[in-house]
């Protein structure tokens, strides 16, 4: 083994040592509590935190939501000027039962998808999306 490749061998040994574990996943959004009226009240997320306009926290089971709006230090622009928005193909995975009775419910609510309900192996899914655009993908595994 050359120099190099131990000194990458320990680097990485001495990142993966500060690595504490998972903290959430973040979405972009124009307005939190307009999110989180739609978190909390067609989804089930329970709200943990909140610092208004800017930021608030939430979860379901074991995932934290993590809620950024404009002004908040997660919503800040990268360093070669480039806006974060909202959207993208990133999404967050939520397992139902019975999709298709989940998916008029929340037509029935006024919410929208970004797409048809897809039949796979693994099973169904569709992609729901939040008043931002965020998609959160709705699973119902097959069998």
């Amino acid at each position: 083994m050359n120099e190099s490749s131990a000194g990458v061998k320990e680097a990485r040994s001495r990142v993966k040592s500060l690595i504490r574990g998972f903290h959430g996943v973040r979405y972009q959004v124009k307005d939190v509590t307009r999110s989180i009226d739609f978190y909390t009240e067609h989804l089930g997320f329970k709200l943990e935190h909140k610092q208004l306009p800017a930021f608030a926290a939430l979860s379901l089971e074991t995932l934290p939501l993590l809620l950024s709006g404009p002004g908040a230090s997660g919503s800040r622009p990268l360093p070669n000027g480039e806006r974060q928005e909202p959207g993208g193909w990133n999404r967050i995975v939520i397992r139902v039962a019975d999709l298709p009775t989940c998916i008029e419910g929340f037509k029935m609510a006024g919410l929208h998808f970004r797409n048809a309900m897809e039949v796979g192996p693994a099973g169904k899914q569709i992609q729901l999306l939040d008043p931002d655009d965020n998609p959160i993908e709705l699973f119902e595994p097959a069998g």
